[in-house]
């Protein structure tokens, strides 16, 4: 018995199905490189057993508690704790009855996807988790755990993971990453320089975290030269510890070039908290520009994540803080946002810019073409709510006509929840295997290309584009 079909995700023909097959068997043990997310160095740094199956998860992986607390079930009953008293109030084995009751509540999600693969692949279950069986699913995975083979960098070596790389703000001392260069373990933990927090004026502190940001650089960050030496000064720190991008969260994709009196005197408002609105977009706008200058000078690939509406609900900001699933997805405007930048730097050949967006109606209209004839660009892999099978497949549809897949940057899993990196990228893989074979069927690629392809797309254009 199997939770899982061996051709899941591939088409139903029977001719393309076996294409499917052939290009999936090819690609399918290829290593895992994993350019950007959310896991945490200090599982690796440490090395020491993940607590339970709770902890592993649910709590860490917005994905699943906020599919959960949209059926009515409060966060706290989900293990997560609040910012006030930060001890969770249920027991893990308590959260897990919940989370398994519950657990029909993915069918047909990827995030049911995901957590099958894993439940069956790692952990060997092969029923469906349900309220019947959640006790001995609870402790055959709590069991492993204990177990030497499921240490952090166990399973990282387990899941054939190249590189992976975590998201750090530049506040972060980088210690555990330093921690895992100096030890006797190979696995390359990298960082992304992600410097959201001293570059929005509505993020919370900021003043506070400039001047911080200061100290740390030996720079004084009140004045705008210091400011921007201590940016220079920590992407050299991040890069001496391998990273290799930076990244960057913003609510839109705008972007300014001001001249430096107009820039250092938004920058003196912001720190006095005299910012309004438009002229904290316009501030975090010129500094997305500086911050592609210095990707010019110091080589870090560009990531740009806009788009999302953080912390829709004030309540649950308040209560739990951020990344808990409120996440919500906006328009987004790619084409004049980005022109001010464009004008600048477009057309060097030194500097790398990757664009995501949550606004899918924005790829086949903005983003292909943009990537498609600047030779800055690529298109970043589907993101977040639309990285699913249908989202994948709109998204090959919706950029290959325009952008080609050498315009692409492969996929990347973007997730907190460390056991879903093989699955996701499994899915991911499968995914495109399928589309290619529709191509192959249809006669508009060959199978010799269609073979070159998945290799680019599971491995060769991510490690390419993040110069890894």
């Amino acid at each position: 018995m199997s939770i899982l079909s061996s051709d899941r995700l591939f088409p139903i023909d029977p001719s393309t199905r076996n294409i499917a097959r052939s290009l999936y068997k090819e690609i399918s043990k290829m290593p895992i490189i994993s350019p950007h997310g959310h896991t945490e160095a200090r599982w690796f740094a440490e090395n020491k057993p993940f607590k339970n199956p709770t902890e592993l998860f649910v709590t860490p992986d917005h994905y699943v508690f906020r599919m959960l607390f949209s059926q009515g079930i409060d966060l706290s009953e989900l293990g997560l704790s609040s910012i006030e008293n930060n001890i969770s109030i249920k027991k893990p084995r308590d959260v897990w009855h919940t989370f398994a009751k519950n657990y029909f509540l993915f069918r047909g999600t990827p995030t049911k996807i995901w957590l099958d693969y894993v439940f069956e692949n790692l952990f060997d279950l092969k029923e469906t988790l349900n309220k019947n069986n959640s006790d001995l699913y609870y402790d055959v995975i709590d069991d492993k755990l204990k177990q030497k083979n499921f240490l952090p960098r166990n399973l990282f070596d387990q899941f054939n993971i190249e590189v992976l790389c975590t998201t750090e703000s530049p506040l972060d001392d980088l210690k555990w990453h330093k921690q895992i260069i100096e030890s006797d373990w190979n696995g390359r933990i990298i960082s992304a320089y992600r410097p959201d927090n001293v570059i929005d004026p509505e993020s919370i502190e900021f003043a506070e975290n400039v001047e911080k940001f200061g100290d740390i650089n030996r720079e004084n960050s009140t004045s705008y030269s210091g400011y921007l030496s201590a940016h220079f000064k920590s992407r050299e720190y991040f890069k001496s510890l391998g990273a290799t991008s930076t990244d960057h969260g913003h609510p839109t994709a705008n972007t300014f070039n001001l001249s430096k009196q107009e820039i250092s005197s938004l920058f003196d408002k912001s720190l006095r908290g005299k910012l309004d609105k438009n002229q904290c977009e316009v501030f975090r706008g010129h500094m997305l520009l500086e911050m592609a200058r210095m990707s010019v000078e110091d080589g870090l690939v560009m990531q740009l994540h806009p788009g999302s509406f953080r912390g829709h609900s004030p309540e649950i900001l308040k209560l739990y803080g951020k990344d808990k699933g409120f996440d919500i997805p906006q328009p987004i405007n790619y084409v004049h946002a980005l022109k001010p930048l464009l004008d600048e730097l477009g057309l060097n050949k030194k500097f790398k810019m990757i664009l995501f967006t949550l606004d899918e109606t924005t790829l086949t209209r903005e983003i292909a073409p943009l990537c498609g004839v600047y030779p800055c660009l690529k298109i970043g892999p589907p993101w977040w709510f639309f990285d699913s099978v249908e989202g994948m497949n709109r998204f090959r549809r919706s950029v290959t006509d325009t952008a080609g897949f050498y315009n692409t940057v492969g996929f990347n899993d973007d997730t907190r929840a460390f056991c879903s990196i093989p699955a996701r990228h499994d899915m991911s893989r499968r995914v495109d295997c399928a589309f290619l074979s529709e191509l192959i069927s249809a006669g508009q690629i060959n199978e010799e290309e269609g073979y070159e392809l998945a290799i680019e797309l599971s491995y060769g254009l991510a490690k390419k584009a993040y110069n890894l």
